[in-house]
């Protein structure tokens, strides 16, 4: 490479990488891995400057790259930067010896750079009487040579005019620079089989709309806004007379959870997540806060967070213990290593009512632990303990009766589990087992246990609630995004409660579910499936049921 084309080469890249810098980087922010809604990026601009202490590091002239100690023979670019420091000493560096090669430079530094690269060269061309540098009929050759290219330059110029335009609009237009939005649809046909004549296909409908907002890049705001007319499809079913007056939830849809606003938009989830250092994350819980939302429920390709792309029911998607309790709270997740979590959450579901008898300590509440492990990608289990109190005589004060269902319980399990005690208060002791099993990349097997100890507090009565799941989940079934699933469990239901086990079947009540989601588009997908209950609401004499449901989910 002569002389005039080396300079030339240097000079042009140069100038065409500057012509090519916006004002603001556009920078793909990671939103921090939240289980409510599928990871997104959020397109926002971002000043480096604000991000990284950058401004009080001044750029300085190196003569050889051995001062660079962040630059080493074996790097790919370590000749070319050679050659830049020791023929044009066209390299600057920061005053703690380093280059920092791979970060990406504002357009200050970048002109910085650029006019002590120039200067150098500029020098070096004017003396004419060293060895080896260029001569005027270089620059004479040089002059030719940008005529002859002048076409090209003048395209080349008009296409960064273009895209500056562009960018200005689209700055301009921006939603915001520093929230995504997301949304889904899901618009539901089902009936029910089995429970009697006055049952009639249905379609219901429910719709989402996320603000996910990250000021940082490593925290999250989410706003959540819902609307919906979806309603559960069963009734009560008579257990040898025994009735506490509450609807069995066997066969709950993961779409019916919060679901009928009658078509009003309401505010149902606003939650902060941020990072403490490097292992410990803080979630505060301002309303519409389930255990779900920080603590991991180990089945993956079920776990949809009441969404419209995993399993048909609430069952299937996690350990129903998760659901005793939600509100207002705080929840906390410590990861010591890639191996370990540890989390913690308090949730109070009158926490924002300030009447004595209830608010943050005062009203009903829950509290959960866990402890995750995950000792590679393909396996994984936990152990969860959570404590619960819903009811009335708390401390001193009457605020009402209450039961499991009053803590979101009442998305799962037989009538008689969710509402066992009918008025009095009650404080539930429940501990779970979870696991997960990629056993290959297109077949994985979860499963939980879970045992609820309950107290009626007015009676002295203690009863025992049990719940399981094995679930087989095929992805990729038939084409890239599609999912096959089935799931074999029983959903939580009452076994012993003392002074009345006369008074109710225990039947084991199994839940068998099949499902398919035929992945569209990348945005819409459609989920036929069938739920199977057998002895409805613990009792073998109750006719079994089948729902059955056409799903189809839109995300935007």
């Amino acid at each position: 490479m002569s002389k005039v084309t080396r300079i030339l080469w240097l000079s042009s890249s140069a100038i065409l990488g500057a012509s090519f810098l916006e004002p603001a980087v556009a920078t793909a922010v990671e939103i921090p891995s939240a289980q409510y809604i599928t990871p997104v990026a959020i397109e926002t601009s971002i000043d480096p400057l604000t991000t990284e202490s950058y401004q009080n590091d001044a750029i300085e002239q190196v003569t050889s790259v051995e001062q660079l100690s962040d630059v080493r023979p074996t790097d790919w670019a370590y000749q070319a930067l050679q050659n830049l420091v020791e023929r044009y000493r066209c390299i600057a560096g920061y005053p703690d010896g380093t280059f920092r090669g791979n970060r990406a430079m504002t357009r200050y530094e970048f002109a910085a750079g650029l006019n002590a690269c120039l200067e150098s060269i500029t020098q070096l061309i004017g003396n004419v009487n060293v060895s080896g540098l260029a001569t005027r009929e270089d620059l004479e050759t040089l002059r030719r040579l940008m005529e002859q290219f002048s076409v090209e330059l003048a395209t080349l110029r008009g296409r960064v005019d273009s895209l500056e335009a562009r960018t200005a609009e689209l700055e301009a237009n921006q939603f915001s620079t520093t929230t995504k939005l997301s949304g889904e649809a899901i618009f539901t046909a089902t009936d029910v089989i089995g429970k009697g004549s006055e049952n009639t296909p249905v379609l219901q409908q429910r719709i989402r709309l996320f603000l996910n907002t990250s000021f940082t890049g490593e925290d999250l705001l989410v706003t959540r806004l819902q609307m919906g007319n979806s309603q559960r499809l069963l009734t009560t079913s008579n257990n040898k007379g025994l009735d506490f007056g509450a609807p069995t939830s066997e066969g709950f849809q993961t779409y019916q959870v919060f679901g009928n606003t009658e078509n009003n938009v309401v505010l149902d989830w606003l939650s902060y997540s941020f990072p403490i250092g490097s292992k410990l994350r803080v979630t505060l819980e301002a309303t519409g806060g389930v255990f779900d939302d920080f603590t991991p429920t180990l089945n993956p390709f079920f776990e949809s967070y009441d969404g419209g792309n995993g399993s048909l029911s609430t069952f299937a998607q996690r350990n129903p213990i998760y659901r005793l309790g939600g509100g207002q709270g705080i929840g906390l997740s410590y990861k010591p290593s890639s191996r370990w979590e540890f989390t913690a959450g308090y949730l109070a579901s009158e926490g924002a009512i300030p009447n004595q008898s209830d608010g943050f300590f005062n009203g009903d509440y829950s509290a959960l632990g866990q402890i995750t492990w995950t000792p590679s990608e393909r396996f994984g289990m936990a152990v969860t303990y959570n404590r619960a109190y819903f009811g009335s005589n708390r401390f001193g004060f009457d605020n009402g009766g209450g039961n499991l269902a009053t803590g979101n319980f009442a998305f799962a399990g037989t009538a008689l589990a969710n509402a066992v005690g009918g008025g009095e208060s009650v404080t539930s002791n429940s501990v779970g087992l979870q696991m997960t099993w990629r056993v290959s990349p297109r077949f994985n097997l979860s499963g939980w246990v879970g045992y609820t100890r309950v107290y009626l507090r007015d009676t002295d009565a203690k009863g025992d609630i049990w719940n399981g799941a094995l679930a087989l989940a095929f992805p990729d079934l038939g084409k890239k995004g599609n999912l096959g699933g089935l799931l074999v469990g029983v959903e939580p239901y009452l076994t012993n409660l003392e002074g009345q086990n006369d008074l109710f079947e225990k039947d084991l009540p199994l839940h068998v579910e099949a499902f398919y989601k035929y992945q569209l588009t990348d945005n819409i997908s459609v989920t036929p499936g069938l739920i199977w209950l057998t002895a409805p609401n613990q009792d073998a004499d109750n006719q079994d049921i089948l729902i059955g449901t056409i799903r189809t989910t839109f995300n935007f």
